[in-house]
């Protein structure tokens, strides 16, 4: 069953290009993981400073020995300069069912 963790990140005023350059020099210190299936960043299309990052795992426990890793918190510190607020949200995915243009040839 795949765990995905979902992080609204409320940016300071100005700091939305910088906030996306850091994001991405920093993607492998997640996508590198053995347990990770994934990590997406998404702009909210109501708030020009609101993005969401998105990630995949393969359980909630190996997430959860990433997460007190010393290669996280590093991430993290990188990323926190950026942010005035946010959430943070886990869940477990119960279901898939992909939609039509999943299975389209392209």
């Amino acid at each position: 069953m795949t765990f995905r963790v979902t992080l609204r990140m409320e940016l300071k005023p100005g700091c939305e290009q910088a906030f996306v350059e850091e994001w991405n020099r920093g993607t492998e210190a997640v996508t590198g993981h053995h347990a990770n299936l994934g990590q997406w960043l998404c702009k909210d299309t109501g708030a020009d400073d609101v993005y969401w990052i998105v990630s995949d795992w393969l359980d909630e426990p190996r997430f959860r020995a990433f997460e007190s890793s010393p290669t996280h918190r590093e991430h993290r510190a990188r990323l926190h300069p950026y942010r005035s607020g946010g959430s943070f949200h886990t869940m477990e995915i119960t279901a898939h069912i992909p939609g039509r243009a999943a299975s389209a040839d392209a």
